[in-house]
């Protein structure tokens, strides 16, 4: 095993840090909407999202390649920066798990990384091909077209299944879901569990245990993987209770179309080395899902808070990271206030998270008080009463039933017309 200083040494346990509350912050892109439509227990979904979790990570090594050694230069790296940047990017994860907003992991540590990079070696350190190609575009696609995907596959459900018996249909779909959903945690450990790696394999390249280029070892790997799946089984029940219950109200079918769906794109982009967003690909999913049946309604007050800590997520992370930098520059002092911090401010969240407990008993309530799950239905938006007007209603649905027992309105006679 490589040589170790005591700040490399403090570098990777804050890297697995950020791992663990990776996975519990991110447990709810694979089991949110499992949990909402009653698939499987909360408790049984997140112990099979942990184990998947540490499988995927031993699947590729392509995005832990793109943090290590594509987003940033290598060279006057030191292992301070990088313990800056994973200072920013934990404590975004702990304020947006607070507040219940399924926010991007990959992006708060990517923000802190380039925000401590700029703070200690300037712009051209960073490297902006990379970041816009590998980063800020899959951004952005990533929800797109996870979302149109889940819309068109969740209409192609409800149109193949109008003449299956009801309570068999939505046994099948149920047992879709659950392997859906399987499916979008090893993902999850393929594409996430990597990022960790890849800080790590850059903090050991930068203090000088590792060669340049050089691929995460195995006890990286092992590391990381086991991290990330000790967090993914605590459950982020806040997060989960969010997409599961606060974006829209999923069926089955729903639920199975989103998850394959998003499950489809993260594959894709852990093949090619993207660094995704788990948390966009199935927000995005669960949206056009929310859209692709008849009478759904997406909350998009609660997809708008989303959106904004979207938007904020790589400056607030690269922010913090920055200042965090500046702060270790002072040497030995300077990186022990940082940490101090780091604890104290994660130790204050976690209390005053205590106030209102969510749990695995109470995550599929509808009372939230902290309006993470909406009270009432809220009313349909222009973009989900578009949808719903041209969206014929699923056979055996409430709105299709009603019309057949409606008679239709008798032909009016002109000359039946009387006259006063």
């Amino acid at each position: 095993m490589e040589s170790f200083s005591l700040i490399l040494a403090i570098v990777v346990v804050t890297a697995l840090a950020f791992d663990f509350t990776n996975g519990f912050h991110d447990t709810a892109n694979a089991m949110a909407t499992t949990i909402s439509t009653g698939a499987l227990k909360p408790k049984v979904a997140v112990a099979m999202s942990a184990v998947l979790n540490l499988v995927g990570a031993f699947l590729s090594v392509e995005v832990a390649n793109t943090i290590s050694k594509g987003l940033v230069d290598e060279a006057g790296i030191r292992p301070e920066v990088i313990f800056a940047a994973l200072v920013g990017a934990i404590l975004w994860n702990l304020l947006t798990w607070l507040v219940g907003l399924p926010s991007s992991s990959s992006h708060a540590l990517m923000g802190g990384l380039i925000g401590a990079t700029v703070a200690s070696a300037g712009f051209g350190a960073v490297h902006g091909d990379v970041l816009v190609t590998k980063v800020l575009i899959p951004a952005i696609a990533a929800p797109l077209v996870a979302g149109l995907a889940a819309m068109f596959a969740t209409r192609l459900t409800y149109r193949l299944g109008k003449k299956a018996d009801g309570k068999a249909s939505e046994k099948g779909y149920r047992a879709g879901q659950i392997a859906s959903a399987g499916l979008v945690s090893l993902a999850h450990g393929t594409n996430d569990a990597q990022k960790t790696m890849g800080i790590i394999t850059l903090a050991l390249v930068a203090g000088g245990t590792l060669a340049p280029d050089s691929d995460p070892p195995l006890w990286v790997i092992v590391s990381a993987g086991v991290a990330i799946a000790l967090g993914t089984y605590l459950g982020g029940w806040r997060i989960i209770r969010t997409m599961g219950k606060g974006l829209t109200d999923l069926q089955p079918q729903q639920g199975f179309a989103a998850q394959t769906s998003a499950a489809t794109v993260i594959l894709a982009s852990s093949h090619l080395g993207f660094s995704l967003s788990t948390t966009h690909s199935v927000s995005g999913a669960v949206m056009g899902a929310g859209l692709g049946r008849k009478g759904g309604v997406v909350r998009w007050s609660t997809a708008t808070r989303m959106f904004v800590a979207w938007g904020l997520t790589l400056p607030a992370a690269a922010l913090v990271g920055a200042i965090a930098e500046l702060v270790c520059r002072a040497g030995s002092w300077g990186t022990a206030v940082v940490a101090v911090f780091l604890v104290a401010s994660s130790a204050a969240i976690w209390k005053i998270s205590r106030r209102e407990i969510v749990d695995h008993t109470n995550v599929n309530d509808h009372d939230a008080a902290d309006g993470s799950a909406a009270t009432a239905e809220e009313p349909a938006g222009v973009v989900t009463a578009a949808m719903a007007a041209v969206t014929p209603p699923p056979a055996g649905s409430p709105a299709e039933e009603l019309s057949a027992t409606i008679p239709a309105p008798a032909p009016t006679d002109p000359a039946a017309k009387t006259t006063v």
